[in-house]
C-alpha cells in the first residue's frame, strides 16, 4: 500500500470511504427551516378572526330571532300604544278628522267601567278552569303513556297529534254539532242516563253551560301538547329514586308527590305559564261558537276588545283594553321568570 492511499479507518473527517468529500453538518442542513407565524393585525390575537366570546356570542345568536320579532311585533305594538292614548274613531279612520291626544282618558274610562271588570273576572275564571283541567288531564295522559304497551302508546300519540293539529274552525264545527240542541250527540248520550232528559236542550241559553262547552273545546285542543311534553319529562325521572321511595314505604301518591313532581317542576311551571297565556288570549273559540257575535255574558277580554274596536268603532278604547290585557300577560310572564330563576338557584 502506497503512502498516498488511505484506508477507510484512516480517512479524514471530510472524506467518505470512496474518497469523495461530504459537507459537514449534513443532518442540520437537511432539516426544513422553522415556520414563522404570520403577523396578525394590531390588536387581534392569532386565530381569533371570527371567534366571538363573552357577552357578544349570545346576542349574536339571538339577533335573527330578535330582528324577526321586532319586524312582526314592533310596529303593531307601537301602534297599539299610540292608539290607546288618542281619540280615534271612524272619522279619524277615514281621515275626516285628525286624531286627538287623549292622555289617560281612555284608560280611566275603561278602568272605571263595571262591565270591564266583570269581563276581567269572567276571563280569570275561564282561564283558571281551563288551565287546571288541561294540566290535570295532560298529567293523567302522560302517566298513562308510561304504563301501556308500545302499540297502545303509538295509537294514543297519533290521536293526540291529530287532535292537536286540527284547525280551530274544524274543531269548533265538530263541537257545535256534538252539542246541538236537536241533533247533538251529547244530548243523545246524556239522555240515556236514567232520570236525565236533555232532548232539545240548548247548552248556550245559559252562559255557565255555554262556557263549559267552550272550556271543553279549549282543553281538548290543549291537552295533546301538555301530555306529550309531560311524558317526555317523565321519561327522564330516575327510576332508582322511585324504587328507593317505594322501598322506604311510600305509595304511588307519595312517590309522585315527593319524587316525580319536584323533578318535573320546571316543565310544569313552563306549561302552566304557557297555558295561562294561551287561554287568556282565547278568541276564535268564543267568537265562532257564538256565530261571530258573542253576547255580553260571553265576552272575554279578547272579544270585548274586538267588540269595542270593530263593532262600536271606538278603536282607542279597544286599544286601551288590549293594552291592559298585554300588561296582565306580562305580569304572568314576570311570575314565570321569577319561578324559573328560583328553581335555577335551588338546583
Amino acid at each position: 500500500m502506497s503512502a498516498a492511499q488511505t484506508t477507510p479507518e484512516q480517512s479524514t473527517p471530510g472524506q467518505t470511504a470512496a474518497g469523495r468529500t461530504a459537507p459537514e453538518h449534513t443532518a442540520a442542513a437537511a432539516a426544513p427551516p422553522p415556520r414563522t407565524a404570520k403577523a396578525s393585525p394590531a390588536g387581534r390575537a392569532p386565530g381569533s378572526g371570527l371567534r366571538l366570546t363573552g357577552a357578544a356570542l349570545p346576542w349574536t345568536l339571538l339577533a335573527p330571532t330578535l330582528l324577526v320579532l321586532l319586524l312582526v311585533l314592533g310596529y303593531p305594538l307601537t301602534r297599539l300604544v299610540v292608539l290607546s292614548f288618542q281619540r280615534f274613531g271612524q272619522s279619524q279612520l277615514w281621515g275626516f278628522q285628525p286624531a286627538e291626544w287623549a292622555g289617560f282618558d281612555n284608560f280611566a274610562a275603561v278602568l272605571g267601567d263595571g262591565v270591564f271588570w266583570s269581563v276581567v273576572l269572567r276571563t280569570v275564571l275561564f282561564t283558571t278552569g281551563a288551565v287546571v283541567l288541561t294540566m290535570v288531564l295532560g298529567m293523567l295522559v302522560a302517566l298513562l303513556l308510561l304504563r301501556v304497551s308500545t302499540w297502545v302508546k303509538t295509537l294514543v300519540n297519533i290521536a293526540l297529534v291529530a287532535s292537536w293539529s286540527m284547525p280551530i274552525v274544524v274543531a269548533v264545527t265538530v263541537f257545535k254539532w256534538m252539542f246541538d240542541s236537536d241533533y247533538g250527540v251529547a244530548n243523545w248520550l246524556l239522555s240515556r242516563i236514567p232520570g236525565v232528559d236533555l232532548t232539545g236542550h240548548n247548552w248556550f241559553m245559559n252562559s255557565t253551560q255555554g262556557f263549559l262547552v267552550i272550556t271543553a273545546l279549549v282543553v281538548w285542543g290543549a291537552v295533546p301538547f301538555v301530555a306529550i311534553t309531560l311524558h317526555a319529562g317523565l321519561t327522564q325521572v330516575p327510576r332508582e329514586l322511585e324504587e328507593a321511595a317505594r322501598m322506604d314505604g311510600a305509595g304511588a301518591a307519595g312517590v309522585f308527590r315527593h319524587v316525580t313532581l319536584p323533578i318535573l317542576k320546571p316543565v310544569v311551571v313552563m306549561l302552566t305559564t304557557l297555558s295561562v297565556i294561551w287561554d287568556m288570549g282565547v278568541f276564535p273559540q268564543v267568537f265562532l261558537m257564538r256565530g261571530g257575535h258573542p253576547e255580553p255574558e260571553y265576552q272575554l277580554l279578547t272579544t270585548y276588545s274586538y267588540d269595542r274596536a270593530f263593532v262600536a268603532n271606538d278603536y282607542a278604547t279597544g286599544s286601551a283594553i288590549a293594552l291592559v290585557t298585554v300588561l296582565l300577560l306580562l305580569g304572568v310572564v314576570a311570575v314565570y321568570m321569577r319561578q324559573m330563576l328560583t328553581i335555577g338557584e335551588v338546583e
